[in-house]
């Protein structure tokens, strides 16, 4: 269950109120949610296809 697990802020969030930022949580899958709105759902992804997609995003 998502409200069950540990969630971690993005780093690249921004610390002024309203600034837009996801929530990371692993554990033997990963899911995400906007911080702002918590309760509106998650995406999930396998932890082969978060790894795949961690390791091709940009870095700013």
């Amino acid at each position: 269950m998502a409200e069950d697990r540990v969630w971690r802020k993005s780093s690249h969030s921004g610390a002024a109120d309203g600034a837009e930022c996801i929530e990371v949580s692993f554990a033997h899958d990963v899911l995400v949610r906007d911080s702002k709105n918590a309760d509106a759902g998650t995406l999930g992804f396998s932890a082969p296809a978060w790894r795949a997609f961690v390791q091709r995003s940009p870095r700013a």
